[in-house]
This record gives C-alpha cells, structure tokens and sequence, in this order.
C-alpha cells in the first residue's frame, strides 16, 4: 500500500511575522510587510521597495539569537533556516528524537540566490590581499550549508539535500521530502527554503530584467498587486519557511496528528494525478502570482485549463501582496499559509486586488472568507525561472 505523507510541524520566519502564529494572523488580517529601501544604497535604483523579515512589527536581528562567532560562519539565510527549523521541529514536538529516530530523519533544505553581497565584498577583501578573505566565505555561499547546519545541530542522519530551482526551490524541496518518505528512505523529513537575497546588487540586476515592482515606491504597501490590472512586477522579500513532514503510520503511532481529523495530508508528485484526485474537488489554489504583468496571466490561464473553465466552485489567492516574493523561499512559505487554509477553514486574502482582469474568478480579494468546503483540498503552484514548475496538492487528513 502506498504511503501516505502527513504535515506534523511548522514553522515561519517573514515579512508578516516571526513565528507562525504571528505571522497567519497578518496573513489573514491582510497586513503587509513590504517597506521603503531608504538606505542610499538604493537611491539611483529603479525599484526602491522590499520586504524585509519582521517580528512584531520590527526589523529582525540574527544578532539576538546566534552569537557573532556563530554569525561569522554563516550566512543570514542559514540562520533564518535555523529558527524557523527550531519551530517546526517544536511544534511537531520532535526535539527530543532518539538516536535510533535520527537515523530515519532527513533534510531537504535549498536557496534561490547566494548572498550577493558577501561575494562583492570578499571581492573586494582579495583586492587588499589574500589573507583578507575569509575562511569562513566558502561555507556562508554554498546553498546546501542552511540544510547542513540543521542536520548537524540535530544529529539527523537521514538523507540530506539541497534544492536550487529558482523560484520553485522550497516547493520542490517538499515534494523531494515527499518522495524520500514514501520510498521509504526517511520517516520525517525537515523540508522547504531559505532565502536572504536584499541587497543593492540583487535589486538592481532584477530591476535590469524589468521584473521588480518601479510604480510604487512612495507607496511600498500597494507595490505588490496579484493579479491587479495595475501589477508591474514582483517585490524582493526574505525570510524562512520550514515543514516536517512525516509518514503517517509513523506520525499516528506516536499521536501526532490532530484527533479532530484536521491535520493535513501531503500528496505530491504530478499533484492531482498522485493524488488520484478529480480536479472539481479542489476549491482552493495558492497562487504563485508574483504580481508581474505576464506571469499572472499565464497562470490565469493554466487555471481556467485545469478546471475546464468550470471556476465557480474554486477559490485563488496570492499571499505575495502581503510579503512580496522571497525567490527560493517562496513555495515553502505560501504552503505553510495553504495548510494554515486548510486547518483553520480560512481562505488568505490577495491584497491590493481593487480592479481584477477576470471577474469570474474569486480572487479573495482584499480580505480574507471562510472556506466551506466537505474536505478542504489545496493546490500550491511555484514557477521559477527557466522554466521550473512545480505543484503541490494538500488535503484535509482523514482516516
């Protein structure tokens, strides 16, 4: 019998908030995080808005949970992996694994951009001579280290993968999780992405691609605009979102999922076809609308050609007004909000949305709805550049 896949733990760290809780409650109230780039830095760039990671309102400091030792060896997107990691892992209450667990638990952790930053500047350290460089620049860049540093901490001694698909990187990172259990390679796996990519170099290569947001930059809160007629490109955000996802028999034997049924089940992999679902019982789709003119069109479209045009039982919505496009660490995050749908009834607003393209369509525009449905069935999309797609299907747990 196949093995079914259940989402046991999560945990966030974004524009919207610091933790999970923190964060679906903005989701949810439509709060966005995107703000002004005031730093000069920024000054002669097309695009002057981004998304930065917020706790309570405040940018957050790496500074308040590692030490600077600790800050020197790697780099800010391990670190977000790290505490959104520690969340999940607390919430799926598997800090204190066995030795003999350990062994069957895994990670599947990517990034979509290496901080550009820390080449330029160890860049410019040679210049001055070798001994400036530091040796601690190799394991800040490599993308793998974020899902590295988590194993290690842990002791987990399953597999260990690193993803870099672009804009897809945490989707893919989960539906690989998927596979690695029900193939019987783990029992849990820590999954999804990590991205830290705000800098002035970052900012002015997409702006060079005429693919950041230019049109808003007095007014940083209506940049990102899904699906909106008046969208003209994505928002740069940061942050980390983490997923354990664990083998259901594994899960029930030690009372993991919810008695009430409303935990949730993972099935991947080609999405609604591995799900051995007919498309009309899915009523919900996250978007991966990143407010960029021609990509929300095309998805649009892909939409309408799933469900046969037949769009009035389906609700859609894009998350990415509220905390803009964290690349890498997109798909990941926006899966934690489509399981929060799920387990909560509560369909997440696309804010911003004042003047829709398709008006057959429910958009969830502006504030969040009630999601009523008989068994709440989620898809999650993530597209990256080259052509790296990606979809994940998510249900209602039921025995």
């Amino acid at each position: 019998m196949q093995k079914r896949v259940v989402v046991t733990g999560m945990g966030v760290l974004c524009p919207v908030g610091a933790t999970l809780k923190e964060a679906w409650k903005n989701i949810v109230a439509g709060q966005c995080g995107i703000t002004k780039l005031d730093s000069p830095d920024y000054s002669s760039l097309p695009c002057r808005v981004a998304a930065f990671v917020k706790g309570k309102g405040h940018n957050f400091q790496l500074s308040d949970h590692f030490t600077k030792s600790q800050l020197k060896s790697m780099a800010p997107a391990t670190g977000y992996a790290l505490i959104a990691a520690h969340e999940a892992l607390t919430d799926a209450q598997l800090l204190n694994l066995t030795d003999e667990a350990k062994l069957n638990t895994g990670v599947a952790v990517g990034m979509g951009m290496v901080d550009l930053d820390d080449v330029c500047s160890t860049y410019e350290a040679l210049k001055r001579g070798y001994h400036h460089v530091s040796p601690f620049f190799v394991p800040r860049i490599l993308p793998n280290l974020a899902g590295g540093q988590i194993s290690i901490k842990y002791g987990f001694r399953g597999p260990n993968h690193s993803v870099s698909t672009a804009c897809a990187t945490g989707a893919h990172a989960i539906g690989d999780s998927y596979r690695f259990i029900k193939d019987g390679c783990a029992d849990i796996m820590v999954c999804g992405g990590t991205e830290a990519c705000i800098s002035p170099l970052s900012i002015a290569a997409f702006s060079r691609l005429r693919a950041l947001s230019t049109s808003f930059n007095d007014q940083p809160h209506k940049a990102s605009r899904p699906f909106d007629k008046k969208r003209d490109g994505f928002v740069m955000g940061e942050g980390s979102a983490i997923l354990i996802l664990e083998e259901l028999e594994h899960a029930l034997n030690r009372n993991a999922p919810s008695p009430d049924g409303t935990g949730a089940f993972l099935a991947m992999d080609r999405a609604v076809k591995c799900a051995k679902l007919d498309p009309s019982s899915i009523t919900y789709v996250n978007a991966h609308a990143t407010s960029t003119p021609m990509g929300d069109a095309i998805e649009i479209r892909a939409i309408r050609k799933l469900f046969d045009n037949k769009v009035d039982t389906v609700a859609v919505s894009s998350t990415k007004g509220a905390h803009g496009h964290l690349l890498g660490g997109a798909g990941n995050l926006e899966a934690v909000f489509a399981v929060k749908a799920i387990e909560e009834g509560v369909l997440p607003p696309t804010i911003n949305l004042e003047d829709s393209e398709d008006l057959e369509i429910n958009f969830v525009p502006l504030k969040s709805q009630p999601w009523n449905a008989k068994r709440r069935i989620a898809l999650k999309n993530a597209f990256g550049f080259g052509g790296t797609n990606t979809s994940l299907c998510f249900g209602e747990f039921v025995r």
